[in-house]
């Protein structure tokens, strides 16, 4: 019997924890589909519905045989040599293997010889019985459930008062419907049935039985009062807030982690409008969004200009009649999150940042590194140093007050209470106590970026914010690497990747005209040990990280390579150059002048004479070389011109010019002559030809 049919499996449990849900759905709907598919149960392309909602985890498979085909299996059994006695009758060891897979001496006619000589060997052709659905859905739950990704595993006992399970959350009831049969498959203590249960309070009916398959989401939306998909019940959301937002004229704030959380907390959304008392406002923005977000799961309501307004939306999991006492309970609830962070604020502008510092010193930041304090000084003297280089002796001082002060917030009652505030509460404080505007954008930007695709430090007051930026990321890559606190597989716990991209980022998006090795000496100048060894490292893992991000923004691997061959100091011109390169190898002279210079390198490599010294035109003897000298003389000028203004563009499409030449070089002249004066200027020849050829990116790495 081999119908198809749909068949839907629910786990129905406990509340699960909401910031796991959306993966914990998935993974259960993939593994699952993915054990049916491994049977043969489930074809490859059979459509999967992943259900999840705060208390089940469920999915729908399209196309589920009641028992998997029969595959026919040929089983290695042993070589000709042991299994046949002279007489080519069955030797005991054959008969034993046999009866170890169930068959008798009956069958040993019926075996096949493959191979030849010492790898003869015997084969039993047979017919393997597919899985029956229960038993393949048996093992495909089994393992769906062992590679949850649960963040904590509970342990609870059975009804039976004896059993424990862990699970991630208490279970009480199992669904495994084929069209409309039940599956006789267990888990958890629980055995399967149709029965299921919708909304705590607005469900219809206490439980819910489905009909089959097909009518679950319908049953649970219309008699359970759930919307069961976590993709449904978002996008339902997501509808529910841009409509009560416009009837305000007003935009919720955007923010896709909140709206996983808040999905993966109620069955059925009902989005309400919220407010609070204006006079909050005075607080910083930041603040208020960061306490309703964090600790109400709220989405506040910002105005055309995206300024903070006193109004929010709650998501509530009931839709009573009169929300009314819904919407007051929540503004009551909000109203002393709000008035705490107002008295932080209130209480840390009584004192000033600078008079924080002298507390930094009483503040660990690594067992190995010291103290907040001592930080500080070292991320001052790398702003200096980069500080003079950007803009001399005023922007090293400006830098130096952002980086004496970007720390002390720390120290603040808001910040202890909201690290992710870190930097901007230092901005807000910098301004109430006086600085420049140049110094608190610094303070406030100097963590940027904190994440991929994060805005970077602003440049619109001046390059302090860059420069402190800069400054902390390189201390933290200098001071970690010099302790040996390298990142080693995916464990990363200081963040030291996401601070090497912080750092490749500025350089090349600012166009920051700075040296890397340069930056990186200074960073462990900072340091009272010098850590030669971590020096080399550090910036090793630069530019692994480098290759990696210009592979992210769209450029081959022969580009890259090209370009980052040549350890240019300076990262500002790497975009430049790897348009060049691209527009190079567009030109249909390109593979062939690569393959030239591939050629040409090699011969250097290998040669044991100096190459540096200048050709001496007399002892061009062939025509050819004389010709490829007399091209180099054009073209070579032409190249360099273009390369000193910048335009790496035509820097190299110069170079296309010598590809006929270079080609009647190699056709004609042995390099490697048996006069050591005229192979010496060979040799010279092709190292100044060499040289002109590789200023902008080293051009062998596009050979294929």
């Amino acid at each position: 019997m081999t119908d198809k049919k749909n068949l839907l499996v629910e786990l129905f449990v406990e509340e699960l924890p909401p910031k796991a849900l959306k993966k914990l759905g998935e993974a259960f709907a993939g593994v699952l589909a993915d054990g049916l598919r491994a049977q043969q149960l489930a074809t490859a392309d059979a459509a999967v519905s992943a259900y999840a909602s705060p208390r089940r985890l469920a999915v729908q498979v399209a196309g589920v045989a009641a028992k998997a085909p029969d595959q026919a299996v040929s089983t290695k059994l042993m070589p000709v040599a042991v299994a046949l006695a002279a007489d080519g009758g069955a030797t005991p060891a054959l008969l034993k293997k046999l009866a170890a897979l169930g068959h008798g001496a009956e069958v040993v006619p019926q075996l096949k010889r493959q191979g030849e000589g010492k790898n003869e060997a015997l084969y039993l052709d047979s017919i393997q019985p597919g899985a029956t659905l229960a038993e393949g859905l048996q093992k495909a739950l089994a393992e769906a459930i062992a590679k949850l990704p649960i963040p904590k595993v509970m342990k609870y006992q059975l009804a039976d008062g004896w059993t424990s399970v862990d699970f991630v959350r208490p279970a009480h009831g199992l669904v495994a419907l084929q069209g409309s049969d039940v599956v006789p498959v267990g888990a958890l203590g629980l055995q399967a049935g149709r029965t299921t249960r919708g909304h705590r309070f607005e469900a219809a009916t206490p439980t819910v039985e489905i009909h089959d398959a097909d009518s679950y989401a319908a049953q649970l939306r219309d008699e359970g009062a759930v919307i069961a998909s976590f993709a449904e019940r978002r996008a339902e959301i997501v509808r529910q807030l841009d409509a009560a937002a416009a009837k305000e004229g007003l935009k919720p704030i955007d923010d896709d982690a909140l709206l996983d959380e808040v999905t993966a907390l109620v069955e059925r959304p009902n989005v309400l409008l919220a407010r609070f008392e204006p006079e909050f406002l005075a607080v910083p923005q930041e603040c208020l969004i960061l306490t309703m977000k964090a600790n109400q799961k709220y989405f506040p309501l910002l105005d055309a200009q995206g300024r903070l307004t006193e109004r929010f939306l709650v998501v509530s999991n009931i839709r009573p009649a009169d929300a009314s006492r819904v919407i007051g309970g929540n503004e009551r609830v909000v109203r002393p999150r709000l008035a705490d962070a107002k008295f932080f604020f209130d209480q840390d502008r009584k004192k000033t940042l600078a008079s924080r510092i002298p507390a930094l010193a009483k503040v660990v930041y690594h067992g190995k590194l010291g103290s907040q304090g001592e930080r500080v000084e070292r991320v001052r003297a790398i702003a200096r140093h980069i500080g003079e280089q950007l803009g001399g002796a005023s922007l090293a001082a400006l830098a130096d007050r952002a980086a004496l002060l970007a720390k002390a917030d720390l120290l603040t009652d808001m910040v202890g209470e909201f690290p992710e505030l870190q930097g901007v509460m230092g901005g807000y404080y910098a301004r109430h106590d006086g600085e420049t505007e140049a110094v608190a954008l610094a303070v406030e930007d100097h963590y940027r970026p904190r994440f991929a695709g994060d805005a970077l430090p602003r440049t619109d007051a001046g390059l302090a914010g860059i420069t402190v930026a800069l400054a902390d990321k390189l201390e933290t890559l200098a001071g970690l690497f010099g302790i040996g606190q390298l990142p080693t597989g995916d464990k990363d716990p200081f963040a030291l990747r996401r601070h090497a991209l912080g750092v490749i980022r500025m350089l090349v998006e600012k166009a920051l005209p700075l040296s890397v090795p340069a930056l990186v000496s200074a960073a462990f100048a900072a340091f009272p040990a010098g850590h030669g060894q971590a020096q080399a490292e550090v910036l090793r893992f630069l530019d692994e990280r480098l290759v990696g991000w210009l592979r992210e923004q769209g450029y081959s691997a022969h580009e890259v390579d090209a370009v980052v061959a040549l350890r240019a100091e300076r990262w500002a011109e790497l975009p430049q150059r790897l348009a060049a390169v691209r527009a190079f190898a567009a030109l249909p002279e390109a593979p062939a002048l690569a393959a030239a210079n591939k050629r040409v390198g090699n011969i250097l490599k290998k040669s044991d004479e100096t190459t540096g010294g200048p050709v001496d035109p007399a002892r061009l003897v062939e025509p050819a070389e004389a010709a490829l000298f007399d091209a180099l003389g054009r073209v070579a000028p032409q190249a360099d011109a273009a390369f000193a203004r910048g335009d790496y563009a035509a820097s190299l499409q110069a170079l296309a010019a010598l590809k006929a030449p270079v080609d009647a070089f190699f056709d004609a002249v042995m390099v490697n002559a048996e006069d050591p004066a005229l192979r010496r200027n060979r040799l010279a020849l092709l190292g100044t030809l060499h040289a002109a050829m590789n200023r902008v990116a080293d051009l062998s790495r596009l050979a294929a």
